[in-house]
């Protein structure tokens, strides 16, 4: 059997990921093949941690636009990613996962509140940590949450899911023929404007010099993959 090629990872996940073929909410179908994807690489010995999204149940930025305050519609969206959050705690745990829900915001009943020091100690016990709540400020996405958790936790790596295969050069759903790139730098991202993570996020990974690999999550077996050194996805590097 192949060797992971990454000891700890950041799984960073959208909120629509876990749609499933439903257009809005949490289906279970959709989590557990998820979970599943994730179970698999967790039983190589890979830590890992999980980023997720709200974009299912509302977006901030979207909410505002409709005349909701910026910074309610924003704490609105850090409590669906805590929805989001428990949906995939219950999945892993179904198939054998221990697990701990951790969060930016504190609400001790249903999760832990982010403690670094604890969240790399539930890592190296062997738990799957899903991190919710965005950063627990208004105005950041969980684009840039991940890139932050990421380097707090001394993550080699962050997993971008998406339901595209990569980098393109432009939106290959809308514009046909547009290429793919197997390696990008963070650079070239925020020049051209593409739209892999926020330029917050990008930016972060650049000056701490975190990779960032972007793949489809709805291919199955990609996340494996690209634990084991595949070629999968894009690269952004250096």
């Amino acid at each position: 059997m192949n060797e992971p090629v990454y000891r700890r990872i950041l799984l960073k996940l959208s909120g629509e990921a876990l749609m499933g073929g439903q257009g809005f909410g949490v289906d279970p179908v959709g989590a557990t093949r998820i979970a599943q994807e994730v179970h698999e690489i967790h039983q190589f010995g890979v830590q890992v941690a999980i980023v997720v999204g709200g974009g299912n149940f509302i977006r901030g930025v979207a909410a505002s636009a409709h005349g909701i305050d910026r910074v309610v519609a924003d704490h609105m969206g850090m409590l669906a990613t805590i929805i989001n959050a428990l949906a995939l705690q219950d999945a892993l745990e179904k198939l054998g996962s221990f697990t701990r829900v951790v969060t930016a915001i504190e609400m001790r009943e249903i999760a832990e509140p982010f403690i670094r020091r604890r969240v790399i100690r539930h890592l190296e016990k062997g738990r799957v940590v899903v991190l919710a709540g965005g950063t627990g400020n208004p105005y950041f996405s969980t684009d840039t949450a991940a890139a932050l958790r990421a380097m707090e936790i001394k993550a080699e790596v962050i997993l971008k899911a998406t339901k595209v295969d990569g980098v393109y050069d432009a939106d290959p759903q809308k514009v046909p023929g547009a290429k793919l790139y197997d390696r990008i730098s963070y650079l070239d991202v925020l020049s051209r404007g593409l739209a892999v993570m926020d330029t917050t996020a990008i930016s972060m990974c650049m000056d701490n010099s975190l990779p960032i690999v972007v793949f489809n999550l709805n291919v199955p077996g990609n996340l494996k993959r690209v634990v084991l050194g595949e070629k999968v996805g894009s690269l952004v590097t250096r």
